[in-house]
């Protein structure tokens, strides 16, 4: 396998030969060299695992194994996620969890031989007593792999870290005969890992709760024997199956309904409490629970390609991406650790040094040193950066995993950041603020009667001039054109206009479809993208009208438009108030439908709007409203949400793009930063509150580490603090930032 290093610019990294896919899986025996040698970028390589199982985009499971238990590897990770779903963290908790009772067993033994028992001397020579030996055991099992990486890093040169700081302080405190007080520093360091695993582990598995990728059966169906239904593994299972879900069971896997109907529990995915009914031809989703009816699947993506296992990778992935705060602690404990280490060693030399020379005290050898090496070996202990290293990225991940819950899928820790500063949130109009479901309300020819409570002749030569145009486009308003045809028409003359033949066909984005209609020039689309191209005018008959218009004129002649509505939605006065009440600056509808529609739904919201845009008068919409809000607070970040398909342009210009009711969209899961999985606006809402929450209990872990730490180093350095002062400065403020963000996942409002 060859690998080579990338630059600083990111380019290239672990070239494999093998062509097999593998996604961020830095791991030391594999790619051969530190993640962190890719300068902050992810491992782009592909390749195969030494565990001899093929990593899939970033992959949940290895060798039979799901996300929430120990990965089949059989390969250390690191401490970061090697983009497989399985966070290790040195070690499967089970592990930590043995290692820390084993020497648990062995510190209390110590306790009582040293303070309680008759302590037997066994080496004279070496001055060790029995319960020394205890204490030794005790600190053997619980830092192990904290001296063995310690001693890996010490050959690739990365000398300064927390492993480091608690081999040298708990070796020194051995070396001046504080058996208990060094045993007690590794044994709470290793309560701490074990505490901070378990953190890790049940944010993850509040996740996989919700989203059971693992559904026990799948059940196939055979329509030329009903009697023979075989239960088997959904990984068996190839798309284009016909499965069977009856009553109480879970979906395996995404499909689309062939027969039969039923109400569907969608909470697990979309975080909707009250059930969803479904019929013949509605796509359904694996994780969903049927409640009531037999429905016949046809399976349209694998078990590994279903939108929960996309959604649960999504969100193990999102470890990977770091805050700036985040990427500031580690830059910072680089720099820090080195610095309080020289800080140590001088503590332990310099004082008795001065003493001799200014007060001409004598130096007694060893004897002078001990009590300042004693004092630098304390102040090592509390100078340890696990309370920061831990407890930040913990806090993210907390708040990324309790978003989950709601239905809040966020990609990475920097997109928490900007959702928490949020000056300004830019609304797209159709399925955001309203429901999306444009149906015809009106169509009015060029000339005759529009209102004669019957489709007229007129009317028909309108309604199949745009069927026609329409026929190959697969836009909502294309839909609802086809739908209502297709109600209003005789099936002979719905088929016949909807597979009619049109020759040069182009459609344009944001203004229509142009083409050869029996060898004459077709248009249907926006009043302008029309008019352009007429010998004569068009009526302003209907410009009162609220509404979408699509305008038609064939050979050279207007025939008249289709006025087609949306509704807005029930909770978008909801959100807009939330938004408001959160601080949100500026609330902006940007559209590309008619003045008239637009303005009468941003007044009913009460916000801003901007209408008839293009796709590219959105973008240049949306970046003028970015500076203007930047110009007032350069913090400010500017908010998008949209569909997550036909808004990718704007989705990727925000700080934070929002894609609505992503579930089951592959496009919308690409296009977002945070995919919502139900297209309810006061999610949007949800998202800035637990964004602020989660960012307010990281700054309250790095001050409660900061101010603590800064308090014990000064005591240690003045001999006030011992060891085990030590011991609470590093691991109980660890612990505590720990339990504190654990607040993050409990969905609590900001």
């Amino acid at each position: 396998m060859a690998y080579y290093k990338t630059n600083k610019d990111g380019d290239g990294c672990c070239s494999h030969s093998d062509g097999k896919e593998h996604s961020n899986a830095h791991i030391y025996e594999v790619h051969g060299h530190d993640k962190n040698e890719h300068y902050g970028e992810s491992c782009g390589g592909s390749g195969t695992c030494r565990c001899e199982d093929t990593h899939k985009e970033g992959g949940v499971r290895h060798n039979g194994e799901n996300a929430s238990s120990k990965c089949g590897c059989g390969t250390g990770h690191g401490r970061s996620a090697c983009g497989c779903g399985c966070e290790e963290n040195f070690g499967s908790l089970k592990q930590t969890a043995f290692q820390f009772g084993t020497a648990a067993v062995f510190f209390i033994l110590g306790i009582l031989f040293a303070f309680i028992f008759y302590d037997i001397k066994l080496f004279n020579f070496l001055n060790l007593k029995l319960s020394s030996v205890f204490f030794l055991a005790s600190w053997t099992a619980a830092g192990y792999k904290v001296l063995f990486t310690s001693f890996k890093n010490i050959l690739r040169g990365k000398i300064f870290d927390e492993n480091f700081l608690m081999s040298i302080a708990t070796i020194g405190a051995f070396c001046l005969g504080e058996w208990s007080e060094g045993a007690a520093v590794m044994l709470f360091y290793n309560l701490g890992e074990l505490v901070q695993n378990s953190a890790v582990e049940k944010s993850r598995k509040s996740i996989i709760g919700l989203m059971d990728l693992r559904p026990e059966f799948a059940r196939i169906y055979n329509p030329e024997d009903l009697n023979g239904e075989k239960l088997i593994n959904p990984e068996s299972v190839k798309i284009g199956t016909l499965i069977c879900i009856k009553p109480g069971e879970k979906i395996p896997l995404d499909g689309i309904i062939t027969e039969g109907s039923a109400e569907l529990d969608t909470s697990s995915m979309t975080g909707e409490s009250l059930p969803r009914a479904v019929k013949t031809g509605d796509e359904v989703l694996a994780g969903f629970v049927n409640l009531t009816g037999v429905i016949i699947v046809k399976t349209e993506r694998d078990v590994q390609n279903t939108a929960a296992a996309k959604m649960l990778r999504l969100i193990e992935n999102a470890q990977n991406r770091k805050a700036k705060v985040e990427r500031f602690i580690t830059a910072f404990a680089k720099v820090y650790t080195p610095i309080v280490t020289a800080a140590a060693v001088l503590i332990s030399v310099i004082p008795p040094i001065l003493n001799s020379l200014i007060f001409s005290a004598p130096l007694n050898g060893f004897e002078s040193f001990s009590p300042w090496i004693s004092r630098g070996l304390v102040f090592l202990v509390i100078s340890c950066p696990c309370a920061f290293v831990i407890s930040v990225p913990l806090g993210y991940f907390g708040g990324i995993g309790g978003a989950a819950k709601k239905g809040i899928l966020i990609k990475g820790a920097d997109y928490v950041d900007a959702l928490s500063k949020a000056g300004a949130v830019v609304l797209d109009k159709t399925g955001t603020l309203t429901n999306g479901v444009l149906s015809v309300q009106k169509i009015i020819p060029s000339k005759g009667a529009s209102d004669t409570g019957m489709i007229t002749a007129e009317q028909k030569e309108v309604l199949t001039y745009v069927l026609v145009a329409e026929a190959h486009s697969g836009h909502p308003i294309a839909n609802a054109i086809r739908k209502y045809a297709a109600e209003n028409l005789s099936g002979t003359e719905y088929e016949e206009f909807k597979k009619a033949d049109i020759q040069n066909y182009s459609e344009i984005a944001g203004k229509g479809i142009s083409g050869l209609y029996k060898g004459k020039p077709l248009f249907a689309g926006t009043e302008s993208f029309v008019s352009d191209n007429l010998n004569g005018g068009i009526s302003r008959s209907e410009n009162s009208l609220s509404g979408t218009r699509v305008y038609a004129a064939f050979d050279g002649k207007y025939l008249g438009c289709i006025v087609l509505s949306d509704t807005v939605k029930t909770d978008s006065e909801d959100a807009v108030k939330e938004l408001q009440a959160l601080g949100v600056k500026r609330i902006e509808m940007l559209t590309g439908d008619n003045e008239v529609s637009s303005k009468e739904i941003a007044e009913k919201l009460k916000i801003r709007y901007s209408a008839n845009l293009l796709p590219h008068e959105k973008v240049e919409r949306f970046e003028t409203i970015s500076s203007e809000i930047k110009a007032e607070n350069k913090n400010n970040t500017v908010i998008f949400a949209g569909d997550g398909i036909n808004d990718a342009p704007v989705l990727a210009r925000a700080d934070a793009g929002i894609a609505m009711g992503g579930v089951g969209s592959d496009a919308a899961i690409e296009a977002a930063d945070v995919v919502l999985m139900n297209d309810n606006p006061v999610l949007i809402a949800e998202a800035v509150k637990l964004s602020r929450f989660t960012r307010k209990i990281v700054w309250e872990n790095i001050g409660l580490a900061f101010f603590i730490k800064i308090g014990f180093l000064g005591l240690g350095a003045f001999g006030i603090a011992d060891m085990w002062g030590a011991v609470f400065a590093d691991v109980g403020v660890a612990l505590l930032a720990v339990f504190n963000s654990l607040r993050a996942a409990k969905c609590r409002k900001a």
